[in-house]
């Protein structure tokens, strides 16, 4: 598969885009590294710079929210099946001055399945997560989470009236590869120093969730 950053210049995206001040494979390869690296918009600014290119850190900001969404949907064309054996958690993303949680989940050999950044940590919530990662990748045979109750409940939801009901484990040592998954993450937001708003964490976020599921095919 082309890198993250290719895959838009050989779809029908690029004919929408008009009026650029910069070349487009400037700008996505920018958009590349903000997701894919541990670096803040001011490390691209210089990094740019060095290369002759003056663009200012909230030029490369927009960039990134404006670009990601027209990745993302180039992309979802070309994911890969992933595993039926799902380890599912949530963990903590600052927004501004609150805290939210980014639903995730790998299959058993660390694929990522699917992301959802939500604004509470419930049942409705895992809920939501759930019935977004069934319908992009279809029922999984096996679902293992933690001790959450909320994560528990809603998959007890989803597994009324079927005929094969999905098996629910909880095993938190089998968790430790979505856990991890989760540190990789935070690695690459660490030097964003959170984010502005929900809008804006959900767009990067789901920059960085593409970047390593493409880097993560062959």
């Amino acid at each position: 598969m082309k890198p993250l950053h290719l895959q838009l210049e050989t779809s029908n995206f690029r004919k929408r885009l008009k009026r650029l001040h910069y070349p487009l494979e400037v700008i996505l390869l920018t958009v590349r590294w903000y997701v894919a690296y541990s670096l803040s918009l001011r490390n691209l600014e210089e990094m740019m710079a060095e290369r002759g290119i003056e663009v200012d850190h909230s030029t490369v900001h927009r960039w990134v929210i404006r670009f990601v969404p027209l990745l993302e949907n180039a992309f979802g064309k070309r994911k890969r099946p992933v595993g039926r054996s799902w380890r599912m958690d949530e963990t903590y993303v600052k927004v501004g001055a609150q805290w939210k949680y980014l639903y995730r989940a790998v299959d058993r050999h660390g694929q990522t399945v699917d992301f959802l950044l939500c604004a509470h940590r419930d049942r409705a919530a895992a809920q939501r997560f759930f019935r977004q990662a069934i319908g992009r990748n279809g029922e999984p045979h096996t679902v293992t989470i933690d001790k959450s109750g909320g994560n528990l409940a809603a998959l007890k939801s989803l597994n009324a009236g079927r005929e094969t009901p999905i098996t629910i484990r909880q095993v938190k040592y089998l968790n430790n590869v979505v856990e991890q998954d989760h540190r990789a993450i935070k690695r690459l937001i660490r030097p964003m120093m959170g984010f502005r708003n929900f809008r804006c964490a959900r767009i990067i976020l789901s920059g960085i969730e593409l970047n390593e599921m493409n880097a993560s095919h062959p």
